[in-house]
């Protein structure tokens, strides 16, 4: 369960072309609780976005990357890490299963972080409440609220060394790597 009473509100056009709220509500909500909790707040199959689309695109992303072409908008809260190493590299090895993680962690990721991993997309992401590392193949970062990172294409793995729960919210829009 999240820490934070998350809602998501999705204006667009009524039944009288007038601006409204269509929804009120996080749909896509997977969680795995002292792992993660994470909401699919919005996602798109193309760039530029048609807003003509009617219904909430949301609903039935399952997998960790956008479809080819689009994009996902999510929020994310991480728990402090856990001690047991062990248990979080499986409980991630079967999310990665389930999201259908396009590149595995090796065995030198997963020392590094069990939450270690890569994605073919932009992500552009904030801290907005807590405080983490972004952890990379080489160095560390701490992440305040308002802090930002852009990771393009490459490893990064999140850890929470504090005793708070940490939430993050962004964008992951399909891209292309080397």
């Amino acid at each position: 369960m999240a820490k934070w009473n998350w809602k998501r509100y999705v204006v667009g056009a009524d039944t009288n072309g007038k601006s409204a709220v269509l929804m009120d509500e996080a749909t896509n909500v997977q969680h795995n609780p002292g792992i993660f909790y994470r909401a699919t707040l919005w996602s798109a199959a193309e760039v530029p976005v048609d807003n003509s689309i009617e219904g909430d695109r949301a609903i039935s992303i399952t997998t960790r990357e956008p479809l080819p072409g689009g994009l996902l908008y999510r929020a994310l809260e991480i728990p402090p890490d856990t001690a047991d190493n062990a248990h979080h590299i499986e409980e991630l090895r079967k999310l990665n299963v389930e999201v259908q993680q396009k590149h595995a962690p090796t065995a030198e990721d997963l020392a590094r972080h069990p939450s270690m991993h890569r994605t073919d997309t932009l992500d552009c992401i904030t801290c907005v409440k807590g405080e983490i590392y972004l952890v990379t193949d080489v160095d560390e970062r701490l992440m305040r609220p308002g802090d930002s990172v852009i990771i393009r294409g490459t490893n990064h793995a999140w850890s929470n060394r504090s005793d708070q729960p940490c939430l993050l919210v962004g964008c992951m829009i399909d891209a292309t790597s080397r």
